[in-house]
């Protein structure tokens, strides 16, 4: 039989599973991938990668040399995997045929997402810099999901190429590396995206040091400027009685002055200096 169901109705096919899979089936124990003398057991997280905001769901496969079943929590992994259910004599058949489907349009899924990625690098340009940091942070959490995916498939191909348990022919074997490379691919892909967000990611924050550092000049200067005003300021405002420059009839004047040609003196030398 070759069936897709809900995890719930397992004990309404108890008659086709093996012995002892079906308290395994019902405690969750496999971990991506597991062989058994007659049978195998794979489970990963299934999303829609085409719509990010939606949820992870388990698909459980269980396959022996008689029988095949799809597993799943909820309805969107159970309506997808019945979409993808190609009903042929072979199990073997079957599975690769499943797996087919699930990665068919995720080169194209990929290569929008690479088209995104390089649309939000340049609309930078344009947009805040804080779009620009969410839109990274979004890429990052994406492709951090699509890495995690692509990875429990990896690994349950190379189970399915080592064929312990000799379940499949040498046929099967050599159809499952056939979608092995392809996940590989899409792994190395994924990484490569990744890569360049980080790259992304730390070109914007080099942009943000350098900003915030020329600010910083501005401030420095603009403070060094003031620096010696202060100290006229504050030295003219001594209360001493012998300050001739107290009485005398041109001393505010002449503060005036000096406090010009000061900071005068010191814009031209910051300018010849390219201070700013």
């Amino acid at each position: 039989m070759q069936k897709v169901i809900y995890k719930s109705q397992i004990n309404d096919y108890s008659s086709y599973f093996k012995p002892n899979m079906l308290d395994h089936l019902n405690r969750n124990l496999t971990e991506s991938f597991e062989g058994f003398d007659y049978c195998d057991l794979m489970s990963f997280e299934w999303y829609n990668i085409n719509d990010i905001k939606t949820g992870s769901s388990q698909i459980m496969i269980y396959i022996d040399d008689e029988d095949l079943f799809f597993l799943c929590e909820e309805k969107t992994a159970y309506d997808k995997c019945c979409s993808l259910l190609t009903q042929s004599d072979n199990n073997e058949r079957t599975l690769y045929l499943f797996f087919v489907g699930l990665l068919a349009q995720d080169a194209k899924r990929l290569d929008r997402i690479e088209i995104k990625i390089t649309d939000s690098e340049t609309a930078a340009l344009k947009n805040s810099k804080s779009d620009y940091l969410n839109s990274i942070l979004s890429f990052r959490k994406e492709l951090l999901r699509l890495k995690r995916y692509y990875q429990e498939l990896y690994l349950i191909m190379d189970y399915l190429i080592a064929n312990d348990n000799a379940l499949f022919s040498k046929d099967g074997a050599r159809h499952f590396s056939i979608v092995h490379n392809r996940v590989e691919r899409f792994c190395s892909d994924v990484a490569n995206l990744h890569d360049y967000v980080t790259q992304m990611r730390e070109a914007c924050q080099s942009q943000i040091d350098i900003e915030q550092n020329s600010l910083m000049r501005i401030f420095t200067v603009v403070t060094t400027i003031f620096m010696p005003l202060t100290l006229i300021v504050g030295w003219y405002g001594m209360n001493f009685s012998h300050m001739p420059e107290l009485e005398w009839e041109y001393g505010y004047l002449g503060v005036i002055v000096l406090s010009i040609a000061v900071s005068g003196g010191m814009i031209m030398y910051f300018r010849y200096k390219k201070w700013f």
